[in-house]
């Protein structure tokens, strides 16, 4: 009986509330956090972050040093261009004196053929040869070799014949010129293409100083036309000029300097419309006056 009131005691009271019991360990009172915990709980700054920022820093110093590039190469377009432009202007001035060229002068078209002269000096050994016979039978003549009307003959040939020798009186019966003539008309050509060239050469010689030219057109680099280049550069060329293959030859260089002059030209004024364009005011060149 006892024994069971003890048992409904134990249960009312577990039922009541929590009964701590002899060799029974108390609750685990739950942990507070303390500072160093808090400290570690902060993220330290990543890895990521640290790049980010130096990526950052990184594209500033780039982009200053490109506005820099950027910044030179503008202020450097204007100066080369400039340079190009007071190049080509030196070379044009240099070598203007290609346009007074007259090529008919030079090209010497109407120069008589060998065979022309041949045939000229035929005619006159022939007219030579009758003359030298008739004057022979006329002295023959007058020795008694020969009868008086034969050397009378002789005197009459030896006129007439004198008399065909007369330009005047040749131009009756023949158009074709005389081996003289044809001689004359060679001396002249040569003599006005020599004038002019000398004209076109000037006091500083003049196709020396289009060989600066050989970039617009490599054609003045030809070997053949080195002994004109030399002869030009010491001023002695026009006295050079001996023979009609000479002057051929000067005259096939005049006209590629020619070529190269205007090509020159057009990349003078492009370069000036291009800096127009872009309002490099320094790098438009002007003519110069000859004043």
């Amino acid at each position: 009986m006892a024994q069971n009131q003890n048992t409904a005691a134990a249960l009312t009271g577990t039922a009541q509330g929590a009964v701590l019991h002899p060799g029974r360990s108390a609750d685990p009172v739950p942990a507070q956090p303390d500072a160093s915990s808090a400290i570690k709980a902060v993220p330290a700054p990543s890895s990521q972050n640290e790049e980010v920022t130096t990526n950052g820093v990184g594209s500033a110093h780039t982009g200053t040093e490109s506005l820099d590039n950027v910044e030179a190469t503008e202020s450097a377009g204007p100066v080369q261009a400039e340079s190009r432009q007071r190049t080509l202007r030196l070379m044009l001035r240099q070598c203007d004196r290609v346009l007074l060229m007259d090529f008919d002068l030079l090209a010497m078209n109407d120069w008589p053929d060998n065979f022309s002269v041949a045939s000229a000096r035929r005619s006159r050994d022939l007219w030579v040869f009758s003359a030298l016979v008739a004057a022979t039978v006329f002295l023959s003549g007058l020795t008694g070799f020969v009868p008086a009307w034969v050397a009378g003959g002789g005197f009459g040939a030896f006129v007439i014949i004198l008399l065909l020798g007369i330009p005047v009186v040749r131009q009756i019966y023949t158009s074709a010129p005389s081996y003289l003539d044809l001689l004359i008309k060679r001396q002249r050509m040569m003599r006005d293409a020599r004038k002019h060239a000398e004209h076109l050469e000037g006091d500083e010689g003049l196709i020396w100083q289009c060989a600066r030219m050989t970039d617009f057109n490599p054609a003045l680099k030809n070997s053949r036309f080195s002994r004109l280049l030399r002869l030009s550069e010491q001023k002695v060329l026009p006295r050079a000029l001996s023979r009609r293959e000479h002057i051929r030859l000067y005259l096939i260089y005049l006209l590629e300097a020619e070529k190269a002059y205007g090509r020159v030209q057009a990349a003078f004024f492009e370069g000036n419309q291009e800096a127009i364009d872009r309002g490099w005011q320094k790098a438009v060149a002007e003519p110069e006056s000859r004043a």
